[in-house]
């Protein structure tokens, strides 16, 4: 068994680590609940922060590894509701869990062009929103609270999503799944 460079740059032994001596299981945030804080930097270095971006209307804050199947078939769809609805009323971020390198070929790969976020060392944004499974979205409303909780690829709560950054925004709700798309109604992430 060998380990390739992508494979070694992103084992997080200390990510690890922390999971197994924790006291309490993680689990994903559910609805309803306050959502953490937020501060990270982007691929280009700049530091964002769900606090000010919630100051201008709802986050979409969707976790992620680039080795993940579910990821991967998640975000074209996220990436049509950027295109649609992305913008100064309704933020869409990606996190990622992977190193910065192997991020910029997952997002080149799959054509996303929403602001993609990097988690540091140990993950800590993601142990604050509980996470196990990749990827994991969470809707964040203004003040702050959880409006939606998707562990994996869930077709109906992309659905609402879409609809609810549609409502954010003052734009006709358009239809997110198109006919010739064959997505299941539900993956494990």
């Amino acid at each position: 068994m060998s380990i390739s460079v992508t494979d070694f740059r992103n084992f997080n032994l200390f990510g690890l680590v922390r999971r197994f001596v924790r006291r309490t299981p993680l689990a994903a945030i559910p609805p309803g609940e306050t959502a953490p804080v937020i501060v990270l930097k982007d691929l280009d270095g700049k530091t964002v922060s769900l606090a000010a971006a919630l100051e201008k209307g709802p986050v979409l804050a969707a976790f992620f590894k680039v080795n993940c199947v579910t990821s991967q078939l998640t975000f074209p769809f996220l990436q049509r509701i950027y295109e649609m609805y992305g913008g100064s009323n309704f933020t869409l971020w990606g996190i990622s869990q992977n190193h910065p390198k192997d991020t910029k070929l997952f997002i080149r790969k799959f054509g996303i062009k929403f602001p993609i976020l990097i988690d540091g060392k140990g993950y800590p944004v993601s142990n604050r929103y509980g996470l196990v499974n990749s990827p994991t979205l969470f809707l964040i409303l203004p003040g702050g609270l959880i409006h939606t909780s998707c562990v994996g690829f869930s077709k109906a709560d992309l659905e609402a999503i879409s609809a609810e950054a549609a409502r954010a925004t003052a734009k006709q709700a358009l239809p997110l799944f198109k006919a010739e798309d064959a997505v299941p109604l539900w993956k494990p992430g």
